[in-house]
């Protein structure tokens, strides 16, 4: 009988990862291959609707290189599947990873070619770790510069993640919240994600619980006898106008029991019409201040539209466009070898070659601080600016400890006031300049012009 998924530690288990590094473990270990190798992680492009990337997922990263393990459950599998050898199972259950990490600190701005995370460790150990450091890092950087895009469609709006039944499972519906959250979202509708991250937690009713109900206002009434400081009521089950007209009725009387509105939502039809007559009945009857909630299909280009309508919305609740980045649903990255053992190494394959060597990103401002320009180099070069990447483990120990969320959120929110216009632009950005150091395209040149020099063997 297979084991069941419930088993499976995605937080730390190694076996959350593809066959080929099984195979090459087993045949790094066989070879004695045991030299020092350097990965790096990088996006490899910038689509036309991305003017940038904000990197998100290295507190995940750094939990699940600090606690991988293979529980004896796993070894029992791995022995009884007899695919493998006994060596590779003595190998994994006695996995510590000892390597260290470099990587631009969670809600840095970052463009294509650049590295985000670099590893140095034995090899097998930085090949085993590539399939959850791609699943950890891939993912939120594309929710935060999901999230940073609408906080930038919509100044001065709060929004709120509402995404989790829409994620493709729980755990990235919990970590898109994170990503959201540090990108400058206000909360989450997610449980789990207040309770493991300590995000604001926002929330109001179903249509359903309105229509269990024979009248709406006793829905409005029972919700806020049960719930007095979660009053924020949905209006657009039936008509919308005329649901906001009977709670302005009801106000008085569950004002008079010590319990006040918070606010009201509308999750259907044309936005901003209906927020501007909601918003006209609200204050009309003395609830000028309740805040009105909208939800339903949003993504960056609709809160942009709603921004240039000024419409009189207050809060934005977003879900499937945020959880599942939907306008562009994966990063289009690498994780790859950049040296072996004291030497560069580098990929040719047209499309998917890249800068060989450890590498260090530097970056400029300009006169009004803002991101000018960045330069990439070789990892012992020296140049103007700021260097990116920062040291986080060494030998498999913190440097010094991870930020908090909240401190992250900060940073973020800072690295995005940085941004100049034409970055923020949701199609059709600016391109913006990342140079590369003379040293490395030498490199670059040179290891393609050996590898090619390679005789071709003759049978």
């Amino acid at each position: 009988m297979a084991d069941t998924l419930s088993d499976t530690d995605f937080g730390h288990s190694l076996l959350v990862t593809d066959l080929y590094q099984l195979n090459m473990l087993e045949a790094y270990r066989a070879a004695g291959m045991e030299g020092t190798a350097v990965f790096e992680f990088f996006a490899r492009n910038m689509p036309d609707n991305r003017g940038f990337y904000m990197a998100a997922g290295l507190e995940q990263l750094v939990g699940f290189l600090q606690g991988a393990r293979v529980d004896p459950a796993e070894i029992e599998w791995l022995r009884r599947t007899d695919d493998f050898s006994e060596q590779l199972a003595r190998f994994l259950t006695e996995f510590r990873f000892t390597g260290h990490v470099d990587a631009v600190p969670e809600g840095t701005i970052v463009f294509a070619d650049e590295p985000i995370v670099r590893i140095t460790a034995p090899v097998a150990e930085a090949q085993l770790v590539e399939t959850r450091l791609i699943n950890f890092m891939q993912f939120q950087t594309l929710v935060a510069t999901k999230a940073a895009r609408m906080k930038l469609a919509a100044p001065g709006k709060g929004i709120v993640d509402f995404g989790l039944r829409r994620a493709h499972s729980g755990e990235s519906g919990v970590l898109a919240a994170r990503a959201a959250y540090l990108a400058g979202f206000d909360g989450t509708a997610s449980v789990p994600a207040g309770r493991h991250f300590d995000i604001p937690l926002y929330g109001t009713m179903a249509h359903a619980f309105i229509q269990t109900f024979s009248d709406e206002v006793e829905a409005f009434r029972a919700f806020a006898m049960a719930r007095p400081d979660q009053t924020v009521f949905l209006l657009d089950t039936y008509d919308t106008e005329r649901a906001a007209r009977r709670l302005v009725e009801l106000a008085p009387t569950l004002h008079a029991q010590g319990i006040k509105l918070k606010g009201v939502r509308i999750d259907s039809g044309d936005l901003a019409e209906m927020a501007y007559k909601v918003r006209a009945i609200l204050d009309d009857g003395g609830l000028g201040h309740l805040n009105i909630i909208t939800s339903g299909g949003l993504d960056e280009y609709e809160l942009e539209k709603l921004t240039a309508k000024r419409a009189p919305i207050d809060i934005y609740g977003v879900g499937t466009a945020l959880v599942t980045s939907d306008d562009q649903p994966s990063l289009d990255c690498g994780y790859k070898l950049k040296a072996y053992d004291g030497s560069a190494r580098r990929k040719l394959a047209e499309g998917k070659t890249y800068w060989p060597g450890a590498t260090q990103v530097y970056r400029s401002l300009d006169a009004n601080g803002l991101i000018a320009g960045d330069h990439i180099t070789s990892a012992d070069e020296n140049a103007p600016g700021e260097p990116l990447l920062k040291p986080v483990l060494r030998n498999g120990e913190l440097v010094e400890p991870l930020p908090s969320l909240m401190e992250i959120r900060h940073y973020a929110a800072a690295q995005l006031e940085r941004l100049p216009e034409g970055l923020k632009r949701l199609k059709g950005a600016d391109s913006y300049p990342v140079t590369v150091s003379p040293k490395l395209q030498t490199l670059a040149e040179d290891l393609k012009r050996n590898v090619l020099a390679q005789p071709v063997p003759t049978a």
